[in-house]
């Protein structure tokens, strides 16, 4: 390899990435066939092992998950329950006759299906319009949406066999099928969005074709190398279906990012040597300073998102996997094959440059651009009045804050689905004519078999006191199993209210603590629980409200000891947790303002359920303390690095962030476009995510790290860097008229600040 230039010191050498870098560099063939052989390894082994899906037992918490338990210990668990409706065309009365005819070849085709373990009688409405058969499915109800597809084939043939009725399937099977199909179309339609924006944003910040294809070739194979190895993981933590979703969303905005610090830090290099350097030496430079902080992000990221097996919740624990494994292979293409990739570009330019030279053609040389007037307009205000900059921003951002305080966590449920799945319409249609369907308590009971008389009479005043009761359902007479062994008995109540409503929560409330209680509650040694969608979702969203404090404490301890040891410094890192805290808010009140009221419905394709996804803010707090850190690092490495080759803090803020507004900016847009594209998705919990997460970045990228950032900066001085006093000592060193030798520092110079270099 050519002569290293000056800034390739002994800091630079025992660097792991410039280890790994050079290496690249010097056998590029090898690296980049290595890469896409470790990429179809990894798919080839997922799909050899295939994926462990998560089952029934892996979801149940709280009271409802212990009653399921109770409940499967007698096979008397809620069972996947489909209803084939039959009904006239809308203005058309019911032929009888029809009706007849093709419930008795539902009831037929049914009976004959291996996955159906009951055909009930059909039931009529009250109006006489529609006639349902109910069927239940064999197995939990975790393999009903794989079940239930043997099911639809035989309704679509009753269907045409009787064109003089309408025939549809639903129930908790078919849309939960439906909404993974839907699914499925959303993500492609996603990528059909995000990779256009992303090319366009792409030849904005570079220019050429060429240099495009080269972060979204490394994040598509990120991606599919990380598919293989999630794979591989479901059998150790089983998959929800929502993992890949994470590691979409997740890979296209990391990979794009960390190919995008690096590739912009290599061109620097490139046009600050001026043709002085070989390829090998600009991409060993560019390895020195943005592939730490390439290393130093993704390990920030994966460490912040390890905080979520804290929440002992199997859907966390697939999240966090995706999002963990597709990271860690974004990190290791950056400082692997990237590498390698731009040797050879570098070496087709040189090759380029060498042809027109010998033309007689005049060669354009590199130049390292300047900070644009836009940049230097949005950075004006804190660079002149940062205590003006700071108190404004600062103020806007808590004032956007504030609609969180009003956050109501709730779980997503059924109704919340969109309308466009076929089984969601049939829904909407049973309710219609058998309202009482909508909602399913269990209440479950285990005994000795000699009570099970007493249970059983408990129950029946159970169910007494909830006939009574104007937020349950009216029936005729109580549905009362019991267990072989008569050791565990369960009642089924039902309710016309939605699953996320109040009305449905005060309901459960009056079961467990009234009616079951003054019952069941008063035998002794018995073991009581109510089940169902609604205590499923109210118990979900308890254990999460308990997990947040240990998981966030988790993740603000873990931050501030990744920026502390990326920086030396306490201030940074208090900064840090503080910033991130303030982006964090701001998100959440905007999420809340869009998202729990009803005025936004239409403009963004969603029923309201009066609240946010359980599930949504744990997951934004997790996920932007990682992401943020991307930023973080860029920008204060280029802080830190002008710091040490002596430049006044103040300047160096300055150029520091100057330096990176326009490749944050860049890298912000692909981000920000990736995360909104998921507020196009039909599932409500994806557009709430995909909304906090656009608006987290977008805030984070243009009001923390252009305005209160660097006015913060400016105001601290060199207290920014407390304790450390390695920028302290390269000051001084200045001042007395030279400048370290590269690489010499009282500190290593950790996640990319690089080694000193003279200006």
């Amino acid at each position: 390899m050519a002569a290293r230039g000056p800034d390739m010191g002994r800091g630079a050498r025992q660097s792991m990435t410039v280890r790994v870098a050079r290496w690249s560099a010097l056998h590029p063939w090898r690296a980049i066939v290595g890469w896409f052989v470790f990429v179809v390894l990894c798919l080839g082994a997922g799909i050899t092992a295939g994926m462990n899906q998560a089952a029934s037992e892996d979801f149940r918490v709280g009271e409802a998950g212990r009653a399921e338990a109770l409940a499967a210990e007698g096979d008397l668990q809620i069972k996947p329950l489909e209803q084939i409706l039959i009904s006239a065309e809308p203005g058309r009365r019911l032929d009888a006759r029809a009706a007849d005819a093709a419930v008795a070849d539902v009831t037929r085709r049914m009976r004959a299906l291996p996955e159906v373990a009951e055909v009930q009688a059909p039931v009529r409405s009250k109006d006489g319009k529609v006639v349902r058969v109910p069927v239940t499915l064999k197995g939990p109800e975790q393999e009903g949406k794989k079940n239930v597809v043997p099911l639809r084939a035989e309704t679509e043939k009753v269907k045409k066999a009787h064109p003089d009725v309408v025939v549809e399937e639903t129930g908790a099977a078919s849309v939960s099928k439906g909404v993974n199909d839907q699914r499925g179309k959303d993500l492609a339609f996603s990528e059909m969005i995000t990779l256009p924006v992303t090319l366009i944003t792409l030849a904005l910040v570079f220019g050429s074709v060429l240099m495009v294809g080269v972060p979204l070739l490394l994040a598509i194979t990120s991606i599919i190398a990380t598919m293989g190895l999630a794979m591989l993981a479901s059998h150790l933590l089983p998959d929800t279906g929502i993992g890949m979703n994470m590691i979409l969303l997740i890979g296209m905005a990391v990979g794009v990012d960390y190919t995008l610090f690096y590739l912009k830090r290599e061109r620097e290099e490139r046009a600050r040597a001026g043709g002085r350097l070989s390829s090998e030496a600009l991409v060993e430079a560019a390895a020195a300073t943005a592939g730490r902080a390439i290393v130093v992000s993704g390990l920030a990221v994966i460490v912040s998102t390890a905080a979520l097996y804290l929440a002992g919740d199997v859907i966390f624990d697939s999240l966090a996997t995706g999002t963990i494994l597709v990271v860690a292979v974004a990190v290791i293409s950056s400082v692997t094959v990237l590498p390698a990739m731009l040797v050879k570009l570098g070496k087709r330019a040189e090759r380029r440059a060498e042809k027109r030279r010998a033309q007689g053609k005049t060669v354009k040389a590199d130049i390292e651009k300047p900070p644009g007037r836009v940049w230097n307009a949005l950075l004006t205000p804190a660079r002149k009045h940062p205590v003006a900059t700071l108190c404004v921003s600062v103020l806007v951002m808590l004032g956007l804050a504030l609609p969180a305080a009003t956050m109501k966590l709730k779980d997503p449920a059924r109704d919340s689905f969109s309308r466009e799945i076929p089984a969601m319409q049939g829904y909407d249609r049973m309710l219609a004519a058998f309202p009482d369907l909508r909602i399913r308590y269990q209440v479950v009971v285990g005994s000795e078999a000699g009570q099970r008389d007493q249970v059983v009479g408990a129950l029946r005043a159970l169910d007494r006191k909830a006939a009574a009761d104007p937020l349950l359902a009216r029936h005729d007479k109580p549905v009362i199993k019991t267990s072989g062994d008569g050791r565990v008995s369960t009642l089924e109540l039902g309710a016309r209210h939605a699953t996320y409503s109040e009305e449905a929560v005060d309901a459960l409330d009056h079961i467990r603590d009234d009616y079951l209680p003054a019952t069941v509650g008063k035998l002794d040694g018995v073991e009581t629980g109510v089940s169902g969608d609604v205590p499923r979702g109210v118990d979900y969203v308890e254990h999460q409200s308990e997990k947040l404090p240990l998981v966030l404490g988790l993740l603000l301890l873990m931050t501030f000891a990744m920026t502390v040891y990326a920086f030396r410094s306490v201030v940074l890192g208090l900064l840090g947790i503080g910033l991130n805290l303030l982006s964090a808010a701001s998100a959440l009140g905007l999420l809340v303002l869009v998202f729990q009221g009803e005025w936004a419905e239409d403009l963004l394709s969603f029923v309201s359920l009066h609240g946010i996804s359980s599930r949504v803010p744990l997951f934004l707090f997790v996920i932007l303390f990682g992401l943020s850190m991307d930023y973080q690092v860029f920008v204060v490495s280029r802080i830190r690095e002008a710091a040490l080759n002596g430049v006044p803090t103040r300047q160096a803020v300055i150029d520091g962030i100057a330096a990176s507004a326009k490749v944050v900016t860049s890298a912000a847009i692909v981000m920000v476009t990736v995360f909104a594209s998921f507020v196009m998705l039909h599932i409500l919990e994806m557009k709430q995510m995909g909304f906090v997460l656009a608006v987290a970045v977008l805030l984070d990228a243009f009001v923390i790290r252009v305005m209160i950032l660097p006015a913060a900066l400016l105001l601290l001085g060199r207290a920014t860097w407390w304790p450390s006093k390695a920028v302290r000592r390269a000051e001084e060193r200045l001042t007395r008229g030279y400048a370290a030798p590269a690489g010499e520092s009282a500190e290593p110079p950790l996640a990319g600040a690089g080694t000193a270099r003279e200006r």
